[in-house]
């Protein structure tokens, strides 16, 4: 069994489908063909019990993805991994162009201004129509960055560094959350 720490996730298991005991799957990866060559995933379930299964069958459905796997034949043993993630190894991701960043690469990073003054660490990374927007939680609270070339200069992986502008613009799209 792979480390989790190398693992990304691509897939949310939503529900069982059909009488085979097949999956549907949401997909949380933008990469085309992620699914159609996939032969090996583990599973984690959201308490973290990780299995390790073998795919049989992947067919696009709807805008997701119908998956038969080794581990489970009846429609009651799929109904088990409601909710589990797909998981594969993180050297098995294939590159992206320069200036694209897979999610797992992001998430951790250390955000600072172009000051050096640091701001926090992405901690999340929401999806809006227009953009994305980095959640990034540090001592002041959390703040919201758009995933976008105004507000982000730099982004060094190696480093685990983002470096954001500080613009008026930028400032005025930073907000703290509250949980209602």
């Amino acid at each position: 069994m792979a480390d989790p720490v190398e693992l990304v996730a691509i897939g949310v298991i939503e529900k069982s489908f059909g009488v085979r005991g097949e999956l549907r799957v949401r997909s949380l990866s933008d990469v085309p063909g992620r699914f159609e060559g996939l032969t090996r995933v583990t599973l984690e379930s959201p308490s973290g019990t990780v299995k390790e299964a073998t795919i049989r069958s992947v067919r696009a459905m709807n805008g997701s993805y119908v998956l038969g796997m080794d581990v489970c034949s009846t429609p009651e043993e799929a109904a088990m991994f409601r909710g589990w993630t797909l998981k594969i190894p993180q050297g098995s991701a294939p590159p992206l162009p320069q200036g694209q960043y897979y999610e797992y690469e992001l998430i951790g990073l250390a955000v600072q201004d172009e000051t050096g003054r640091l701001v926090g660490t992405v901690e999340d990374i929401l999806k809006t129509p227009g953009h994305h927007v980095f959640v990034v939680r540090g001592e002041s609270g959390e703040v919201l960055i758009p995933a976008a070339k105004d507000a982000v200069a730099a982004v060094d992986v190696p480093n685990k560094t983002m470096t954001i502008r500080r613009s008026d613009e930028v400032a005025a799209k930073e907000t703290t959350r509250v949980a209602l």
